[in-house]
């Protein structure tokens, strides 16, 4: 007794884990799980962060810079202030004193008269020993000079061999033609234009999962149904075997009814694969993996909630909801921006530069090795003059392809608002279908209940009923694709609304 017990328990317990392991989905659950985890999503979200980043990056062109640049250059030769022959005056500069005193003083003693020079050699006064006693007096002073003339060419020698230099400088922008202004106005659209982006995305995320998620109840509901069948022609096929045995039906039947049951069985078998494959791509969407066992809010739902909605269609409302015409309008406005920054090349621009440069030798103070530096303050002023009309041929192509991105979107707004009205009318048709595909539910279970009871009586052969079955299943099936459609024809007029939440 406490064995059948323990089993019974363990036979439970295997019956309940499946149950429980099934994970329980709403559309709802769905679409969050959807935006959550699809990959295009996170592009979009990455993206709008890239824009984000840009238009701040836009916004530092209005602030100043400030830059730092160094670097070092060793050369073959210095830079000479002296040329070879200042150099070599300089350093004889006391030797070329002297010789020129003592010429001028030969030149003046050849000039003086014959009766002095006589005069002076009664006193042993010279020509030859005054030109002797004046060489050796200015001997010194042409040392003394040409020691000077050595220390200036020393004190101008550079060292300029090695090199090193530095500068920290700071810009301003203050009048750029007006690029700036539209750089940063691109930018914005750059941001609205990937924001759009995603909105667009996220609807065609939410669009896929609606279909998929219907996709999966509409085969559950085709499931059970043709299970259903499945069930009817067996208890039909049944009772035939009977009436065969009792001799009041022929072989015939019997495997009339057969193969009604195999063809049933085949159908059976296609809606169950076609099933798990619909809730593999479910799954796939929703970032599940695809093996998980899911079971769908809807699916035991013998009513799917198909009220008519009713949508009011405003096309200059669509066009403010709809994000792709949106993204459109974001190119032709980024077209515009781009013509004005052509615009610009065409215009002055205004810079004002400060800073302070550093350099070794120090070029201030006689090229002492030693680094230093000075600060300066500048204006730059650049207005072009003459080029060949080069941005005036770019602003008429920027002017063109605005003209083709206004085509553009005209011609989008066009396909839009037929598909708008496409949709609209796709609601209204699945509304009538529905109507229609429950009435026939309502006639074919008449039908198949009346075509039962005259089998069951007698009256009316397997044919009949198998018939009346057939008849059954396919106004069944009608009215599940109706109901569906119905959902979807919203689902797509929402979508093409713009209003797709």
């Amino acid at each position: 007794m406490g064995n059948r017990i323990i089993g019974l328990f363990l036979l439970t317990a295997g019956l309940v884990q499946p149950a429980a392991a099934q994970r329980l989905l709403s559309l709802d659950s769905c679409r969050a799980m959807a935006l959550r985890n699809n990959k295009q999503m996170s592009v979009a979200r990455v993206k709008q962060e890239v824009a984000a980043n840009m238009r701040k990056s836009a916004r530092t062109k209005y602030l100043p810079h400030v830059s730092a640049v160094g670097g070092y250059v060793w050369t073959s030769k210095e830079i000479s202030l002296l040329t070879d022959d200042q150099k070599s005056n300089l350093s004889n500069l006391g030797t070329n004193i002297a010789s020129g005193i003592g010429q001028e003083a030969g030149t003046a003693m050849g000039q003086l008269p014959q009766s002095l020079w006589e005069a002076l050699g009664g006193i042993g006064i010279t020509p030859e020993a005054l030109q002797q006693q004046l060489g050796s007096s200015l001997a010194p002073l042409a040392g003394v000079g040409n020691s000077l003339g050595g220390r200036v060419v020393d004190a101008l020698h550079t060292d300029t061999r090695n090199m090193f230099a530095g500068a920290v400088m700071l810009s301003q922008p203050v009048f750029m033609g007006g690029a700036i202004i539209a750089m940063n106005k691109m930018a914005d659209l750059g941001e609205e234009l990937a924001a759009n982006s995603a909105e667009a995305k996220r609807q065609l995320t939410l669009y896929s999962i609606d279909q998929a998620y219907w996709q999966v109840v509409s085969l559950h509901h085709k499931q059970k149904l043709a299970q259903g069948y499945l069930d009817l022609l067996k208890k039909l096929d049944s009772d035939v075997q009977k009436m065969i045995r009792e001799g009041v039906a022929t072989r015939s039947e019997g495997l009339s009814v057969s193969v009604k049951v195999n063809e049933a069985e085949m159908t059976l078998t296609k809606v169950d694969d076609g099933l798990v494959l619909s809730k593999m791509l479910l799954c796939q969407l929703c970032g599940l993996p695809l093996n998980e066992q899911v079971t769908l809010a809807d699916e035991e739902s013998e009513e799917l909630g198909t009220e008519a909605v009713q949508q009011q269609v405003d096309m200059e409302q669509v066009a403010q909801t709809r994000p792709e015409l949106k993204q459109l309008q974001n190119m032709v406005d980024m077209s515009r921006q781009l013509t004005n920054i052509l615009k610009a090349g065409n215009l002055p621009q205004v810079l004002l530069t400060g800073g302070y440069m550093v350099s070794n030798p120090n070029l201030f103070n006689g090229f002492e090795r030693k680094l230093a530096g000075v600060w300066n303050v500048g204006v730059m002023v650049r207005v072009p003059i003459w080029n060949w009309g080069d941005v005036a041929y770019k602003v008429r192509a920027s002017k063109g392809a605005t003209a083709i991105a206004k085509l553009q979107m005209a011609e989008a707004r066009e396909k839009i608002e037929l598909q708008v009205n496409q949709s609209t009318f796709r609601v209204e048709e699945a509304q009538k279908k529905l109507t229609m595909a429950q009435s026939s539910v309502q006639k074919a279970y008449e039908n198949l209940r009346t075509a039962t009871l005259g089998f069951r009586e007698g009256v009316i052969s397997s044919t009949t009923v198998m018939e009346a079955q057939t008849a059954w299943l396919q106004a069944q099936s009608q009215k599940i694709d109706a109901e569906i459609d119905v959902k979807l024809s919203q689902v797509n007029l929402k979508k093409a609304l713009g209003v797709l939440q």
